[in-house]
């Protein structure tokens, strides 16, 4: 198995090669076994709620709930994206931008390994989001 010295050191021409594709399927099945692990934990967590003798106590709480339901919210939309990455690895089309078809690069990967468009393309989706909101 590469180590992410050896993944960044590969000349261009390895890229997505067979054992990079390996690294990145390892990658992603690690991320998403501690991602469902997190839920779960939050999960426990919420089904067994402390009590609250007062009312400063109740609110924290309620407080603490409503930002663990919206963690597990977040955690449940990664683990959607982790599952498409791991979908575009089997077809061979992980690691290249869903809108150019140019690579998205090792270094972006290693950031964000759910990344579905290079760092130019997510940029300026991103400033045309911007733009029209206002």
């Amino acid at each position: 198995m590469l180590t992410e010295q050896q993944l960044c050191k590969a000349p261009a021409a390895d890229y997505m090669n067979d054992a990079q594709q390996a690294f990145f399927k390892h990658h992603l099945l690690r991320l998403k076994q501690q991602t469902q692990a997190h839920i779960d934990a939050i999960k426990q967590q919420l089904a067994n709620p402390p009590e609250c003798n007062d009312e400063a106590d109740r609110a924290q709480y309620e407080d603490d709930m409503y930002l663990n339901l919206r963690l597990i919210d977040r955690e449940h939309r990664l683990l959607r994206k982790i599952d498409s990455a791991l979908r575009r690895l089997q077809t061979g089309e992980y690691g290249y931008c869903l809108e150019t078809g140019e690579p998205i690069g090792i270094a972006r990967l290693l950031i964000r390994p759910t990344a579905e468009y290079g760092a130019d393309v997510k940029t300026l989706s991103e400033h045309k989001e911007a733009f029209y909101a206002h």
